[in-house]
């Protein structure tokens, strides 16, 4: 049996699908996966991936190329609030590898870990946050973070539930 698509992430693909030529289905494959990963705790499945595949007649490939390559997905369980430090040169240069390491100590993980009670999840190197004026920066769930300070950093993260 396969996976039923909810009506959300359905009607999420058919928003998307309706803006593009329809031999150009593909479009809307990343807004699916986010839709989906969003439904689900924050991470994809073969499963979801397959069903968003025949939903939009593709080969399953496509889809998991697409999910695979960019860091906004995940294909494991991961903590429910994603924390993604930009490390690109002008946060290179204004001490992002120190937010890294302060980050990794006050959490007790690495990147690419999630916190042992689900909370956080530090995701791995992000190349660029496109903030480069606020270096150094962070997003948490996809919200901007510049000008880190540790003190800035731990009350972010002391107000994650």
């Amino acid at each position: 049996m396969s996976l039923q698509l909810s009506t959300h992430v359905r009607d999420e693909i058919d928003r998307w699908v309706a803006k593009f030529p329809p031999e150009y289905k593909r479009s809307a494959v990343i807004s699916a996966l986010h839709a989906a990963q969003h439904e689900n705790n924050g991470f994809l499945t073969t499963e979801i991936m397959d069903a968003i595949a025949i939903y939009l007649g593709l080969a399953p490939i496509q889809v998991y190329e697409v999910a695979t390559f960019y860091s906004m997905f995940e294909t494991k369980p991961v903590g429910r609030h994603h924390v993604s430090v930009c490390t690109n040169i002008s946060c290179m240069l204004r001490g992002s590898a120190e937010v890294v390491v302060h980050i990794e100590k006050k959490l007790g993980i690495k990147t690419g870990d999630s916190t042992p009670d689900g909370r956080i999840y530090l995701k791995c190197e992000e190349e660029c946050l496109a903030a480069c004026t606020g270096a150094p920066m962070m997003m948490v769930d996809h919200i901007f973070h510049e000008n880190l300070t540790s003190e800035k950093i731990d009350k972010i993260l002391d107000d994650l539930t």
